[in-house]
């Protein structure tokens, strides 16, 4: 735990990050700090920029969106791309924006690469090289991406643990960098860019909800699981398949639980197995974002729970009313 006493940075030209792994009470913390003050919510999230994709992202019910707009929800159709290059000038225009009207803006969300973008800024990576692309993709293809994966983990094992094992583009990127400059992705991360402290001329004031036992976070996102099933998340994954501009092979459906869906509605596997496997591929994702979490600097508080972070940021949102 991290004495929330130990920084007391300024809350004028600040900025919130409010991070964690999924399922941990990130959006609860929010609207919990949003009701308080004159707060600006902007979404850190690579699904929910997605339209049609509401249940299987946990994305804010309609009115709670209405009281409080999250920005950068609900911005593309999901057969199209999104980069954390896009992310971070998307956020950088909203933080600017929220500050000029004298409102605080929090990021929250677990899209961690996405953080790390916006605080650090981005390097300049090589280009894509279309040829030696199409031959990665090829062995994934052949070999399927889990075994690229391993491949990379011993080639960059730093890239490799922030990267699910089933995100062709991501791994395919990873190692296209490896081999055209010889040096690892994690590597590239490193060096420094242009930070948000420089682009904004903002102090950030960074959290994250970690639950101390993780047999409690893994019955967090049991819990949400069921309500999704419940609340039609196999429907909408349906209508998703029905639409021809959409595949399993474009990012949007590569996110957690609708690929696994749709695998089941194309008959791979059965409503039993189907859970077992959002269960499974939800838990690795939560493992990947703590690993984040776990190398972060600059942490100003880690809290338990999203009581824990509406209690310590309460001071640091601007105040409404007079």
């Amino acid at each position: 735990m991290i004495d929330p006493a130990a920084r007391t940075d300024s809350p004028e030209r600040a900025v919130i990050l409010l991070m964690g792994p999924t399922a941990a009470g990130k959006t609860d913390a929010a609207l919990r700090i949003a009701d308080l003050g004159a707060v600006d919510l902007v979404s850190v999230d690579s699904a929910m920029v997605y339209r049609r994709m509401d249940i299987g992202t946990a994305k804010p019910e309609p009115e709670v969106l209405r009281r409080h707009p999250h920005a950068l929800v609900d911005i593309l159709d999901p057969n199209e791309a999104y980069s954390a290059a896009r992310f971070v000038a998307d956020a950088d225009e909203h933080v600017r924006l929220a500050l000029d009207r004298g409102r605080t803006p929090v990021l929250v969300g677990g899209t961690m690469l996405y953080f790390r973008a916006f605080k650090f800024g981005l390097n300049e990576l090589p280009e894509a090289d279309p040829a030696l692309r199409a031959k990665i993709a090829a062995r994934g293809d052949e070999l399927g991406w889990p075994a690229l994966h391993r491949e990379l983990d011993k080639r960059d094992p730093v890239a490799a643990a922030r990267i699910d094992p089933n995100n062709g583009p991501r791994i395919q990127r990873a190692l296209e960098v490896l081999e055209l400059t010889g040096r690892p992705l994690g590597s590239w991360w490193d060096e420094p860019s242009a930070s948000a402290s420089k682009r904004l001329g903002v102090s950030l004031i960074e959290v994250a909800i970690m639950p101390p036992e993780r047999s409690e976070l893994h019955a967090r996102i049991d819990h949400r699981l069921s309500g999704m099933l419940e609340r039609g998340l196999v429907d909408e994954v349906r209508a998703l398949r029905a639409d021809p501009a959409l595949s399993l092979e474009l990012p949007s459906m590569r996110s957690v639980g609708y690929r696994q869906v749709w695998r089941h509605l194309d008959g791979e596997y059965g409503v039993d197995e189907m859970r077992q496997r959002l269960a499974a591929a939800t838990r690795g994702l939560a493992r990947r974002q703590l690993t984040w979490l776990r190398a972060w600097q600059g942490l100003h508080a880690q809290v338990a729970d999203a009581d824990g972070a509406a209690g310590f940021l309460r001071a640091k949102v601007a105040k409404s009313g007079p």
